[in-house]
């Protein structure tokens, strides 16, 4: 039976149909969750886009985390749902507090557009299983707010219990602390991403296909999670 992956649409949203294609070049059924509706049609996994989720006023997914969706999503995700944020979905997924610390304003007060290498560290996740550790993966990055941020104790705890996913190599972007790109929540189901990898499926538009792997691994996940 085919999988279904929800891909979340909220106003602003500007690569919910990037990621839908992706997911279905991966070999899922996309399904399109509205921001306002709290139904998740039994999707079996989720992916936040990237974008400006209501304009990104207040903080970047300050509003979006409070989408009636979220709040389906938010539970599902503490029942193991498996859910994907890219960039602007990796900032809501901090702002609904499934992952820890924050993503603010780069560095250098600059937009980054550019192909970014990223080191995988934890293959472990539903959305990184097919990757090698110590991988490198050449995928699109795009943020104006992509510092990743938390507090010293915090940063800690995520390497010592493996949850760095991904870490930029070749140049920090955005100076996100410790060059983080990507984690995970301790269960290893919620993956925020600053970098877009759905951006890097297919060989006409992207740097390369390394992201597909992030797509594919959650179905490999799905197979082999309990009934």
């Amino acid at each position: 039976m085919t999988a279904r992956v929800g891909v979340v649409t909220f106003p602003g949203s500007l690569d919910d149909g990037d990621a839908a294609r992706a997911v279905r070049i991966a070999g899922a059924e996309p399904v399109r969750l509205w921001h306002g509706e709290a139904q998740l049609h039994g999707v079996d996994a989720v992916v936040l886009p990237g974008g400006f989720a209501y304009g990104d006023y207040l903080r970047c997914g300050a509003i979006a985390r409070f989408a009636p969706v979220m709040e389906k999503i938010i539970d599902a995700a503490g029942g193991g749902l498996p859910v994907l944020g890219i960039c602007n979905g990796f900032q809501i997924l901090c702002e609904a507090h499934l992952l820890p610390g924050a993503l603010t304003r780069n560095q250098h007060l600059h937009f980054r557009n550019r192909d970014q290498s990223l080191r995988i560290e934890a293959t472990g996740t539903a959305w990184t299983n097919t990757f090698q550790p110590g991988q490198e993966v050449l995928i699109p990055v795009k943020n104006g707010e992509g510092c990743y941020v938390a507090a010293p104790a915090t940063l800690d705890e995520l390497e010592a219990e493996g949850r760095v996913v991904a870490r930029y190599v070749g140049g920090n972007p955005n100076g996100s602390q410790r060059d983080i790109a990507a984690i995970t929540n301790q269960a290893g189901n919620v993956v925020g991403i600053m970098p877009h990898p759905e951006h890097a499926v297919e060989a006409l538009t992207g740097p390369s296909l390394d992201g597909l792997g992030f797509f594919t691994s959650v179905l490999k996940h799905l197979v082999g999670a309990p009934a």
